[in-house]
Order: structure tokens, then sequence, then C-alpha cells
């Protein structure tokens, strides 16, 4: 994924408290972080900004079970996701191996094209943010059906 973030659900710290439940990680517990990755999916595809809506569509969480952790990773594979999230310096663009630049439908060749800076819109970060509290009420809605 060319952007992404995860957050990490450390079973040994929640399997503390869930003990009392279940005595192990158990598969609730890990659909309570999946949920969770779907919520922070959902609060950054909202907070992303649309132009075509590629960027946005392109978020998704994807969990990965690694034992004693659970990982969720919620990111794009979108080339200009990062320059959004982060923003950007205006920059100068040069030919590498040619005297000019070309592309289809450019009126003609050009030495530099100028590309002006394009100001941050974290929309990945902020969601992550969120993401503790997300798992804490999912774990308890968990821990309120598994009892």
């Amino acid at each position: 994924m060319a952007t992404s973030d995860s957050f990490t659900m450390d079973a040994r710290q929640f399997e503390r408290g869930l003990r009392r439940w279940v005595g192990r990680l158990s598969t609730e517990s890990k659909r309570a972080g999946e949920r969770t990755g779907k919520r922070v999916q959902n609060e950054a595809r909202r907070r992303a900004p649309v132009d075509s809506g590629r960027l946005r569509s392109s978020i998704v969480s994807r969990p990965e079970d690694r034992g004693r952790t659970y990982e969720i990773t919620v990111g794009t594979n979108v080339v200009y996701a990062r320059a959004i999230e982060e923003g950007r310096e205006e920059m100068d663009i040069f030919p590498r191996t040619k005297k000019a630049l070309y592309w289809p439908g450019a009126v003609h060749p050009v030495a530099k094209v100028h590309v002006p800076e394009i100001p941050a819109r974290p929309y990945l970060a902020p969601a992550m943010a969120m993401a503790e509290t997300f798992l804490r009420e999912e774990l308890a809605r968990a821990g309120r059906r598994v009892r």
C-alpha cells in the first residue's frame, strides 16, 4: 500500500481483561478488531478529500492474525495518497533523459513543469487516532455478548 497505517491489538494486554470470559484470544475479540478496522476505514473515507472519489474508494482495512497479536492495517495503494495526507512542497519536474517533457494531450514539449504546493489534508491519521476508542467500544460489546 502506498499510504497506510496500522494499529496492533496486543492480545496479552486485552486477554487480562477478557480471561474472565474466554481465557484466550477469542474469535469474538478478533471480530471486535475487524469491526474496529472497518470503523477506522469508514472514518478515513469520511475524512478523505474527494475529487474523483478514487482515493476515498481505495481505503481498505486488512486483518492479519499473527498468533499472539492481531494486526489490522488500514490504508490505500493510491500513489498520491501520501501527498494529500502529509502535503508536499512546490517543485519543478525536469526531464531525466530527454531534452523536454511531453505527454498525450500536451500542446507542445516543455523544458520543465511547475507543480504547486499541496497543503496537507490529513484523513488517515485522524481516523487512526480514533482506533483505540473504537477498539475499547467493540471489546466492551464483545464482552457483553460472551457473558
